[in-house]
């Protein structure tokens, strides 16, 4: 099927994913039935999005993670995450972020990707470094989406707000622990990355490398803090929210932010 196809297939789906999310939270579906075909949908999206990924990253010389390929991966990923947890977890309610985000890193890898001659070869050491990178930044992306939402309900309830959206998310205890479970497994891939990193590549501090090795690891320092006041001092609530997304914050700078600089502004 043409790569183009698959796009407007996947993007579609996504929007179907959402859209039928929001119908639930409208009152036009049941909350468990717009879940449901919520979930159903999305895993077409995940799939269709996986086969488009698949043909413009994947080569037989290597991987080509330029800025807008590394963005659809790591929507592919969390909606991928989304859809698995979602067969035994209550996390649909992370689709409202995620589909949408999802939808826009394919778009954005289909109109302004441009495929490079610097390919990262396939073949481990290296594919250890690559992989645990890969997941941390996606699950840790999923972390910050829950703080997001995490802040709205805790607004909205603060605020005695009624709303249709707090419906559909789980109760503030499960949303809370959900979030440091995520923070959890986040980080163990983190530490995985920063480790192999320094053992398998050559020069992290490299003139191309240094912003990106100094600010994950400062990343590192901001989410090893944040669960160690959890399990010291009980951090939760807004303490939990703020440390979250600066952490992710120094990530996506990290990664992302350089990738701006080095392709986009000095075209390496």
């Amino acid at each position: 099927m043409p790569q183009s196809v698959l796009i407007v297939l996947a993007v579609g789906c996504y929007a179907g994913a959402f859209g039928t999310l929001v119908a639930g939270l409208r009152a036009r579906l049941p909350i468990a039935q717009s879940e449901r075909w919520s979930t159903l949908i999305a895993t077409l999206a995940v799939v269709l999005h996986a086969v488009a990924l698949w043909q413009a990253a994947w080569t037989a010389q290597g991987v080509d993670l330029g800025l807008f390929n590394a963005v659809s991966l790591f929507g592919w990923l969390m909606a991928l995450m989304v859809v698995a947890a979602a067969l035994r977890t209550p996390v649909q309610s992370l689709g409202l972020v995620v589909f949408p985000l999802a939808a826009l890193g394919i778009v954005l890898a289909a109109l302004w990707g441009v495929p490079r001659t610097s390919l990262i070869p396939i073949g481990a050491p290296v594919d250890i470094h690559v992989i645990s990178s890969v997941l941390a930044y996606a699950v840790l992306g999923l972390a910050s989406a829950q703080a997001l939402l995490l802040a709205w309900q805790e607004r909205s309830l603060r605020q005695r707000r009624a709303s249709s959206v707090l419906g559909l998310l789980p109760p503030l205890q499960n949303m809370e622990a959900l979030l440091f479970q995520l923070l959890g497994s986040g980080f163990a891939l983190l530490s995985v990355s920063l480790l192999s990193g320094w053992l398998f590549v050559d020069n992290l501090l490299a003139q191309d490398l240094a912003h990106k090795t100094i600010l994950s690891i400062l990343a590192w320092v901001v989410f090893a803090a944040l669960l160690q006041g959890r399990m010291r001092y009980g951090w939760r609530g807004r303490t939990a929210i703020r440390w979250t997304l600066a952490g992710f914050a120094l990530l996506a700078l990290a990664y992302v932010g350089t990738k701006i600089v080095l392709e986009l502004i000095l075209g390496r």
